[in-house]
């Protein structure tokens, strides 16, 4: 149990931590107008790939596939911010 509690301390403090980035631009700039939607969407998305990849670090045995697995897992969440963020491919989910 402590170890789980450790694991998901060390995914949730890089998560905060990036998630402080806006938060602080916000007080400095206009150009950066996040609403609470929009910092729970990204907190989802982050914490999401970091259990994700928790999981996968531990549940597969091979390397390759490992390294493989991650590397996707990163390319989606990317592709998925950019999405959401300017809407890269005008799909729905940008609100095109």
């Amino acid at each position: 149990m402590i170890a789980i509690n450790k694991r998901f301390t060390l995914i949730l403090i890089p998560c905060i931590l990036l998630l402080l980035i806006p938060l602080i631009a916000m007080q400095f700039t206009t150009e950066v107008a996040w609403n609470t939607a929009d910092f729970f969407v990204a907190g989802v998305l982050l914490l999401g790939t970091g259990l994700l990849g928790d999981l996968i670090w531990r549940k597969v045995k091979n390397n390759k596939r490992k390294v493989l697995l991650t590397l996707g897992l990163i390319v989606f969440l990317l592709l998925l911010w950019a999405e959401l963020g300017v809407g890269i491919f005008g799909s729905p989910l940008a609100g095109s």
